[in-house]
């Protein structure tokens, strides 16, 4: 296989490179839309139990509008939206960095072993991005159990 069929879409390593991208740079809008939806439910409920108690509204009913603000964040706590939206998209722009430098034959792919190369450096940053999160899961584990 020479070098320039690397980015022939059944090349396994081109092919690996494009999927992550899409994945994380799908994930990282995900991420962000439902982060973005929570705080602005966020907002917006804070505001209302604001106007409710100036209107003097019962207090069950204040309480329990409030209680979404709670709720909504401890939704935002469980599952990590914030943090995964930057994360993946770190990883994305990263991985389109390689691309990038690898198509325009810049170091560090100016080398005979470019494919080889690219292939390393995927799987490294695959591999940072896996440890991250099994650190983050791992933190949530022994916090929990506290």
């Amino acid at each position: 296989m020479t070098d320039r069929t690397v980015t022939d879409p059944a090349d396994p390593v081109w092919k690996r490179l494009n999927d992550q991208i899409a994945w994380f740079s799908r994930s990282s809008r995900q991420a962000q839309r439902a982060y973005k939806s929570v705080k602005t439910v966020q907002v917006v409920v804070g505001a209302v139990v604001t106007v409710l108690a100036a209107l003097s509204a019962p207090a069950p009913v204040t309480a329990s509008v409030s209680a979404l603000v709670v709720i909504a964040e401890g939704v935002q706590q469980v599952f990590q939206w914030h943090t995964n939206w930057l994360t993946y998209r770190s990883t994305a722009e990263a991985l389109k960095h390689e691309k990038f430098l690898y198509l325009a034959e810049s170091d560090p792919y100016a080398g005979t072993d470019r494919r080889q190369l690219l292939a390393r450096r995927i799987e490294n940053l695959l591999a940072q991005e896996n440890v991250q999160w099994r650190s983050d899961t791992d933190s949530d584990k022994s916090t929990a159990g506290a």
